[in-house]
């Protein structure tokens, strides 16, 4: 199966192509957006030279589900997939703040606190703690969303004060994110995973704030097996994880980070194989349901077809 690593449609009534490090989003007429989840993979926001077969058609199946079961908390711009590797949605003005929810002290938290920072983007942390050790409650910890180059953190009331979001926004986000962190947490307890970290997104529609991009996905959030959790914590040891961050440490591993000057280190076949693996596990983990392999000799013209017909139903 080959990888799925750009697109480029004409679709009816396309005004526009937005090219992301991942997904590539099509804008129909001002009025709905044809997000196709590609096969890319980025790290330290780069992305990397090759893609991973299956693993569009994985994310996206994976935030199709979570946002249908989430609908009841707020409202979503999904309307269809009509391809395993496509949403179909209402465009939104997107807020540009990333909204991230974190219930551990884990990846980039942790190796803040491990230099010794003890606040984290205006949230006081408690002293004394473990990587991977439980927060006596989510904290919340937002990032501008950056068009170019790294996301930043960002403090509520800096947020506030700097006119990205309004005070009134900023608490129903807040409150959002919260009550979708719960939700995804007892979905995941269902699996005997625990949710330790995840990102997300909002546009408005006229005043309205819907949830936007994906959700619960192994690229937006953190998981570890809930089986051991204490005893691995107890003895020190590194939690089992599902999430992209195998990726991270394979690339640290080799000498990457993202910095200036550094190279990303060869992906071999068996590589991105692995990594492919990896994520057929993640998506089994993560949904309780086998993974079926959509097979077939030309995928951009099964997407482009699938699309086609979907958007003259609208």
């Amino acid at each position: 199966m080959e990888a799925v690593t750009s697109t480029n449609f004409r679709f009816e009534n396309q005004k526009n192509l937005y090219v992301g490090k991942v997904r590539d989003v099509y804008n129909i007429a001002d009025e709905h957006l044809v997000m196709v989840v590609s096969d890319r993979i980025s790290a330290f926001d780069v992305v990397l030279p090759k893609g991973i077969p299956f693993k569009g058609q994985i994310l996206n199946t994976i935030a199709a589900k979570f946002l249908d079961a989430t609908s009841d908390i707020v409202p979503n711009w999904k309307i269809s997939t009509p391809d395993p590797m496509v949403t179909l949605g209402k465009k939104c003005e997107p807020l540009k703040l990333e909204v991230i929810v974190r219930g551990y002290l884990a990846g980039s938290a942790w190796r803040e606190y491990q230099a010794g920072m003890r606040e984290l983007c205006g949230v006081r942390l408690p002293e004394g703690m473990k990587e991977n050790d439980k927060f006596p409650e989510p904290i919340i910890t937002p990032t501008t969303k950056a068009d170019e180059g790294h996301d930043e953190n960002i403090s509520k009331q800096e947020a506030i004060a700097q006119g990205i979001v309004s005070a009134e926004d900023y608490a129903l986000l807040e409150k959002y994110a919260i009550a979708l962190f719960q939700r995804g947490t007892e979905i995941a307890a269902k699996r005997g995973l625990i949710l330790v970290d995840t990102k997300y997104e909002f546009g408005k529609i006229g005043n309205e704030i819907i949830l936007i991009d994906e959700i619960h996905t192994p690229d937006s959030s953190r998981y570890f097996y809930a089986e051991g959790y204490e005893d691995r914590q107890k003895n020190g040891e590194k939690q089992k994880q599902l999430s992209k961050e195998f990726v991270r440490e394979w690339l640290m591993e080799n000498g990457f980070q993202g910095k200036e000057g550094q190279k990303v280190p060869e992906m071999t076949e068996e590589i991105v194989a692995s990594i492919s693996a990896r994520y057929m596990e993640l998506y089994e983990q993560i949904t309780g349901e086998k993974f079926q392999v959509e097979e077939t000799s030309d995928v951009l013209k099964r997407i482009e077809n699938n699309v086609s017909n979907a958007l003259k139903e609208l």
